[in-house]
């Protein structure tokens, strides 16, 4: 392992198929807010519209870009995937069609700091319409398995709100590979049997 991989504290993971369409804008966004401890890696599953060839021309500029690119079972394979070959302690999902706000991944890391090891904190969320106007903003505070369980609440909508310790793998287990649309709720609420979740009153995704 080099000094520089030593250091990686935050890795970032963008799973994309076929995702030519947003994958530039994707890259652009986490490399706007690098800094020293930061990892984007980019599983393809295999695209044939020339998204790796985009990659790997971006990762040859930016050293915090790493891509692998194999046939995946879906997205939650590739999840997994990721999680597993990924080098720092924290880990954050972006799709390619969702983006951070500016100036967020620097601050991760240090949120972190003074809290147990596996930690999850989650932030608030714009959700888009097609047209460019605001749906929903996302404010996820009652986060506790019980509120999680409820017919009404604010849940962890999309991953570019939250973020965790890689470690709460070993306690909660990893997505489920058979789901393909929800597995992003499923294992909140194993998390949230695990441990308690946290939410800060900032806005970090859309």
């Amino acid at each position: 392992m080099t000094n520089e991989q030593s250091c990686i504290q935050l890795t970032v993971i963008s799973p994309v198929f076929n995702g030519r369409k947003y994958i530039e804008k994707c890259l652009e966004n986490v490399a706007a807010q690098r800094f020293e401890g930061l990892e984007h890696l980019i599983m393809d599953g295999g695209s044939n519209d020339g998204t790796p060839e985009i990659v790997r021309e971006w990762s040859s500029r930016f050293p915090h870009i790493r891509l692998i690119s194999e046939k995946d079972r879906g997205q939650s394979d590739a999840m997994n995937k990721g999680i597993r070959e990924a080098r720092g302690s924290l880990i954050g999902f972006l799709n390619v069609d969702d983006y951070y706000e500016p100036g967020i991944l620097p601050q991760i890391p240090g949120l972190f700091e003074q809290l147990p090891n596996p930690s999850f904190i989650c932030g608030n969320l714009n959700i888009w319409n097609p047209d460019g106007s605001l749906r929903h903003f996302n404010r996820p505070e009652k986060i506790s398995l019980l509120e999680l369980l409820t017919d009404k609440f604010e849940w962890p909508y999309n991953p570019s709100a939250y973020f965790y310790h890689k470690s709460l793998h070993e306690l909660c287990g990893f997505y489920n590979e058979q789901n393909h649309y929800c597995m992003d709720y499923e294992f909140i609420l194993e998390a949230a049997q695990c441990i308690s979740l946290r939410h800060t009153d900032q806005l970090w995704g859309n």
